[in-house]
């Protein structure tokens, strides 16, 4: 399905402007850009792949739509756009345009970003009949582990990483996507815990005990699960909801002792995971027969009950089933400043417009204010 040229919707066609149609949608978009085709769509939005004119580079446009109707989606918008800008890594997407709104700063209504262009993502890949040899996922997790340990050494945490957030290219190149979620470790646990966190399936227990004090092993966690998601072709914990969650990951990882339960702050939550069923577990070795016996060692490193005794990014990096591709000579490194991300989540919509604004006026020096 290609995009089609059309007329504005109002008539009223804008300078540097052209529209086009995709999925009953109209974007309106600088002239710049010629859109291809849509290729994906969903709460966040709609994105089609585009070519800019000017350096013959294909790139990806999201429109966001009503970004304003629901505070939540402005400030996720808001809290990427931020995010972004600081981030300079080859396992993180690079945005590369922020169009200028055609109305003024207090009635614009739709934002569109503009991202280097990838292939497909993660989740398509463990979908597919392709087969993925053990230098395939080896690369994946090293490449995955690398764009974390930069985001990690930024003082952010992703918060909400999952195969589908993993955008990939044909020669396997990865890169971490979609910080809607994103926080830096120097806000308040309070703020952590305003809203929804991490899809459930890549969720750590800390996160379903309702932890009131989480770091950043949620995204080791969340590693961990795409790394046995990739190794099994399947989701390893597709829990129904929170509490089929916890129980399928003690199915797996066996019942836990006391001292790995002190991390629980809630007497409750502790009560109710010692009331589960007693099990033995699974040994990874088990579940993944044909995996790399190196492979199998470092998954069962990330997926440990107990946050605290969960490996760090920079000691997954070490370990030996990828260390020989992490040459830190070589390898990209470290953010040189932390990035702090002050953005109140009470702030009312005007002020989210203004910071908003702001960020767009950054792509844009020659408006000036």
């Amino acid at each position: 399905m290609a995009a089609t040229l059309v007329e504005p919707p109002n008539g009223v066609k804008q300078r540097g402007k052209h529209y086009y149609s995709m999925w009953q949608n109209v974007f309106e978009i600088d002239t710049k850009y010629v859109p291809i085709k849509p290729i994906g769509r969903g709460a966040y939005g709609i994105v089609c792949s585009s070519i800019n004119r000017e350096t013959n580079e294909k790139v990806a446009i999201k429109k966001i739509n009503n970004v304003f109707e629901s505070k939540t989606d402005a400030l996720r918008t808001l809290r990427e756009l931020i995010l972004l800008r600081h981030m300079r890594h080859p396992n993180v997407i690079a945005l590369k345009d922020v169009m200028f709104p055609t109305t003024n700063r207090l009635t614009f209504k739709d934002v569109y970003l503009v991202y280097e262009l990838m292939d497909t993502d993660l989740h398509q890949i463990i979908k597919s009949s392709q087969p993925l040899s053990n230098d395939h996922i080896r690369y994946f997790i090293f490449q995955l582990l690398r764009g974390l340990n930069y985001l990690h050494s930024a003082n952010i945490l992703h918060r909400d990483l999952k195969p589908g957030n993993l955008l990939v290219n044909a020669n396997c190149e990865l890169k971490i996507c979609d910080f809607g979620l994103a926080r830096t470790t120097s806000q308040g646990n309070e703020e952590f815990m305003t809203e929804y966190v991490v899809t459930r399936w890549y969720r750590a227990p800390e996160l379903l005990l309702s932890s009131d004090n989480y770091g950043t092993s949620i995204d080791i966690w969340s590693v961990g699960c795409i790394f046995a998601e990739i190794l099994g072709r399947k989701p390893i914990f597709p829990g129904t909801e929170c509490l089929n969650q916890l129980k399928l990951i003690i199915n797996v990882l066996g019942s836990q002792q006391d001292a790995d339960l002190q991390f629980i702050d809630s007497p409750k939550s502790r009560r109710y995971i010692k009331m589960l069923a007693h099990s033995r577990g699974v040994s990874f070795s088990q579940l993944y027969p044909r995996a790399d016996p190196l492979a199998i060692d470092l998954l069962q490193r990330m997926l440990v009950f107990d946050p605290t005794k969960r490996i760090t990014v920079t000691e997954a990096l070490m370990h030996p089933y990828v260390s020989k591709l992490y040459d830190e000579q070589r390898s990209m490194p470290a953010a040189r400043v932390p990035v702090k991300l002050d953005i109140d989540e009470s702030l009312g919509e005007n002020m989210i417009r203004e910071m908003m604004w702001d960020e767009m006026l950054l792509y844009h020096p020659q408006i000036g204010v």
